[in-house]
């Protein structure tokens, strides 16, 4: 939710913009490619991976659905679109990414309206609603009003008047959103259960996904902090951001052994090991801006290949 107060100049999200960079008159020209990089893909492991661990937590349950995890997946998937595009629009409008060194923004760089963006998003919030809805009616009614605080959460992230993402919470919605609410929905609705096997998963893949979004703020620490943007990395500054980092994928090797207690074969996941070393290898040799882009695609692989890898032990199990 990757990867996300703007400066004097510019307005609250929704508001007209006032930035005063140099980007082209925004226009509808922007080509699939254009959009489809604008969707951030390097975050979208952050969605595959706690439907994946989740429902080998459900295997581990012996209640797998393999219908009930496709549509898991496909909330997933349009929550972390949308909330790209949401980014990309509340960030654009606000005049935060005139500077920033990473992938295309399609607001911030003027290629497609505003509107055009926000509505984008929308549409990837109806999608994650209603397939949400089905799933929830096929397993438990309450779990629409948890699917409602995920898509408000995607919104306010970096859009209205008060973004918590501004306010250093951001790693702290990813870790709950896209590690414990996304794993353990996708469990508890195959298996009507939660076990604890679940419970390590999803702090495992919550960590991973909060260190995504946290080596992207790290990239951007010196802009964000011109932009009134106080992210976590902002608030830790550069190398406790930098260690916090690295402890959160220590937590996914450690998490690992733990779930060996389940079952040898769960020490498969270890083979994510290798990728995490080498995400990690430039953030602790200091690395800074596009050094640190690489970083994300491959935190992301390994986060997706740990899910994929316990998947695979749990069927082994």
């Amino acid at each position: 939710m990757s990867d996300t107060p703007a400066d004097s100049s510019a307005s609250p999200a929704g508001g007209p913009t006032a930035s005063s960079g140099a980007s082209p008159a925004p226009s509808s020209t922007a080509t699939w490619r254009e959009w489809l990089e604008g969707a951030r893909p390097h975050t979208w492991a952050n969605a595959v991976s706690p439907v994946l661990a989740g429902t080998a937590a459900a295997i581990y349950d012996g209640g797998a659905s393999w219908w009930r995890a496709v549509l898991a997946l496909i909330v997933a998937m349009a929550l972390i679109i949308g909330v790209n595009f949401a980014n990309d629009y509340s960030d654009g409008i606000r005049g935060t990414d005139d500077d920033r060194t990473g992938p295309l923004r399609l607001t911030g760089s003027g290629l497609v309206p505003p509107k055009t963006v926000k509505y984008a998003a929308f549409g990837c919030f109806t999608v994650a609603g209603v397939v949400g809805i089905i799933l929830s009616l096929a397993s438990s009614w309450w779990l629409i009003i948890v699917g409602a605080v995920c898509i408000l959460g995607a919104w306010f992230y970096t859009g209205g008047k008060h973004p918590y993402g501004y306010r250093g919470l951001g790693e702290v919605a990813v870790f709950l959103f896209f590690g414990l609410v996304a794993l353990l929905g996708t469990e508890f609705t195959q298996s009507g259960a939660v076990s604890w096997v679940g419970i390590l998963l999803a702090v495992g893949i919550g960590g991973l996904s909060a260190s995504v979004n946290l080596v992207n703020n790290l990239r951007d620490i010196p802009t964000d902090s011109v932009a009134g943007k106080t992210t976590l990395a902002v608030i830790l500054g550069d190398r406790n951001s930098r260690l916090l980092y690295l402890g959160l994928l220590v937590l996914s090797v450690i998490i690992t052994v733990a779930l060996a207690g389940a079952g040898v074969a769960a020490l498969i996941g270890l083979v994510a090991v290798p990728l995490l070393i080498i995400a990690a290898f430039p953030v602790l040799h200091g690395a800074t801006g596009r050094d640190l882009i690489p970083v994300l695609g491959l935190t992301g692989r390994g986060m997706l290949v740990w899910a994929v890898a316990l998947f695979i032990a749990m069927l082994l199990v």
